[in-house]
């Protein structure tokens, strides 16, 4: 499926585009240091948002794969990876200190905020905005982020 489905169709682990479009939401994330990223305000390089959590399975198997596609886009899309963990840092922070994963962020969303505006469901989900904040596309499950497919779609995103 080289091209994602553009209805409410789409699967688990495939892109989907209905929502293409939508805002992206407005809130506000924090650090375990303290730093703060406003979404709405954050524009102008596409951004990748990642709902993840340290107890989620599939997730923990797509880390590795967004933090090469961090590496390799680097200033051409921000990766943003936030946490869904209820724990907080005290979750992540242990998370990140086993895992080589040093071009990921370590935003927090604790009262899962995020994930209520963005009507993620399950986790993993990730949402691709284009650089005035609108959402191009959405897979939400498990996906190889190291694939053609997905290289594709992020390529297509940015030109």
């Amino acid at each position: 499926m080289a091209g994602g489905k553009d209805s409410l169709e789409a699967g688990v682990g495939e892109i989907d585009r209905a929502r293409a479009g939508e805002p992206v939401p407005e809130l506000t994330l924090s650090d375990p240091s303290g730093a703060e990223l406003v979404l709405e305000e954050d524009t102008g390089t596409p951004m990748l948002i990642n709902l993840w959590a340290t107890w989620c399975a599939p997730c923990i198997k797509e880390m590795p794969l967004l933090d090469e596609l961090a590496a390799d886009y680097g200033e051409q899309l921000k990766v943003v990876t936030v946490s869904q963990d209820l724990q907080g840092a005290e979750a992540v922070e242990p998370f990140f200190a086993k895992n080589d994963l040093p071009n990921l962020p370590r935003w927090l969303d604790p009262e899962t905020e995020l994930g209520t505006a963005m009507e993620a469901g399950a986790l993993p989900v990730t949402v691709l905005y284009d650089g005035e904040g609108r959402e191009v596309w959405r897979v939400a499950g498990d996906y190889d982020w190291a694939s053609a497919e997905a290289r594709g779609a992020i390529d297509e995103a940015l030109n």
